[in-house]
């Protein structure tokens, strides 16, 4: 899942543009950025259906109500805030809160989560959710923060179920330049990487199961 932050409506259609060349179907605009609304809307509106779009940083039920209202699919919190948490759950919309420690990872999960998003995921990096999945083994984690194309495959092999990243990859200032081309490529990349990652488990998994025969 990609992450837009401070973008404006004249980048809205060469970002579309990169989603759908590298294979990226997943995308927040954080609630902070001006306009952000408006936004998740020209993306659904240009993606025609083919990038799922939610809004991030949603940090009140105001929030929630304009990313909603705007047509976001999914939300995404940079901490456990119960009351939008709770109303998503309520009313089936996919909600990833973010946490950090073991006890605010099970607290938001226990509210229902999704997903919940460890963040920031590279403070102590991969291995920490594979700690958190020893007594956890059943929460779905989101890692958010320091994913890169040569760390993304890690973080899955630590226990991962999705990524997110952000100015690792749409890095603020090519996207002030307009240098669209710089961000595809390690866009891409990592794309491709995880997809070699998938793979990998589905080879994997194929040869346990025909070893059972």
């Amino acid at each position: 899942m990609g992450i837009l932050r401070d973008i404006d409506a004249g980048m809205v259609a060469p970002i579309v543009e990169i989603l759908q060349s590298s294979g990226l179907k997943t995308i927040e605009v954080t609630m902070n950025t001006p306009g952000a609304p408006k936004l998740i809307g020209e993306i659904i509106k240009l993606s025609r259906g083919e990038i799922t779009v939610g809004a991030g940083t949603v940090l009140t039920l105001n929030d929630l109500d304009s990313a909603l209202d705007a047509g976001a699919s999914f939300i995404v919190l940079p901490a456990v805030i119960p009351e939008v948490v709770e109303f998503c759950v309520e009313k089936g919309v996919a909600v990833f809160p973010g946490a950090f420690t073991p006890t605010e990872i099970f607290n938001a999960w226990s509210l229902g989560a999704t997903m919940v998003k460890v963040f920031p995921a590279n403070r102590f990096g991969p291995p920490y959710l594979q700690d958190i999945k020893g007594p956890f083994r059943d929460i779905e984690l989101l890692a958010c923060g320091g994913v890169t194309p040569d760390t993304v495959q890690s973080y899955f092999n630590f226990g991962a179920s999705a990524v997110a990243f952000g100015g690792g990859i749409f890095k603020p200032e090519l996207l002030r330049s307009r240098k669209y081309s710089l961000i595809g490529r390690p866009l891409k990349i990592l794309i491709n990487r995880y997809h070699e990652w998938r793979d990998q488990q589905t080879a994997v998994s194929s040869l346990k199961t025909m070893e059972q025969f």
